[in-house]
């Protein structure tokens, strides 16, 4: 099936190469490909470049939702297809794609729900039931909320569509490089809640992160997912005690300057 609409492929980069070839194959039915890239030491920018439909954007990483602007505002189209590096599109979606953009009356804005996999391994619970994104959307009638420095959010000025078919997730390659995406998440969002004027914590740091725990582990049945289950919820739980070490620190340093 061709698709009818044109639309516009767009990713955030850094380091990706083990993944920018599958994303690029991913958007084949993209007439255009924006890269926003944050000055990659590996071979991302090398590969992306083998591709004609490829335009690469170089901008030190400041946050999520300014890479994803940046990227948004480049996008000739105003259908646009925003993928991360570790998310895979199966051709059941793809073909569910096109036959949706080539309706006439079409929704503004997609939901994706999707699969998530930990070192390969699909994942069916720990909060992952309901893992859901907009992936698909027109540019038109939707901005991401410049105060999300993680976990971004979109802002939809118009109607809300879901896709049936799922979004293949492969989020966590190993333990390891895992725990680092989650200290730097809460890094990130502990100096978001800074910038919104909230104020550090001990007991709420402590309470929040025990939360977590027994929400993932517990009331989002993380224990029926066995090894990895229990990883899964350790590792958010450690990026919710990171986000106050964060806020606590930014305070710290607020302190100094004053």
């Amino acid at each position: 099936m061709e698709l009818k609409e044109k639309i516009s492929g767009l990713i955030i980069t850094f380091n990706e190469e083990k993944n920018i070839q599958d994303i690029l194959d991913d958007f084949s039915i993209c007439d255009e490909i924006i890269v926003v890239d944050s000055f990659s030491s590996d071979q991302t920018v090398t590969i992306a470049k083998q591709n004609p439909k490829v335009k690469i954007i170089q901008h030190a990483f400041e946050d999520f939702t300014k890479q994803r602007n940046i990227a948004l505002d480049a996008a000739t189209n105003d259908w646009v297809l925003f993928l991360d590096g570790d998310e895979r599109i199966t051709p059941e979606l793809q073909q569910e794609i096109i036959a949706e953009l080539n309706k006439s009356e079409k929704e503004d804005a997609y939901y994706f729900y999707r699969k998530f996999y930990f070192a390969g391994k699909q994942v069916n619970f720990s909060g992952t039931q309901t893992d859901k994104n907009f992936r698909l959307f027109r540019k038109s009638k939707c901005r991401y909320i410049a105060e999300k420095k993680v976990h971004e959010t979109l802002a939809v000025n118009g109607s809300i569509g879901v896709f049936n078919n799922k979004l293949q997730h492969f989020s966590v390659s190993d333990y390891d490089s895992y725990r680092k995406k989650m200290i730097h998440y809460g890094e990130l969002k502990g100096q978001e809640l800074f910038a919104k004027g909230k104020h550090f914590s001990v007991v709420t740091q402590y309470l929040k992160s025990a939360f977590k725990f027994f929400k993932t582990y517990i009331l989002r049945f993380g224990f029926l997912d066995g090894k990895e289950g229990y990883q899964l919820s350790v590792l958010q739980t450690l990026s919710v005690y990171e986000t106050y070490e964060s806020l606590k620190r930014e305070q710290t340093k607020s302190k100094f300057r004053q």
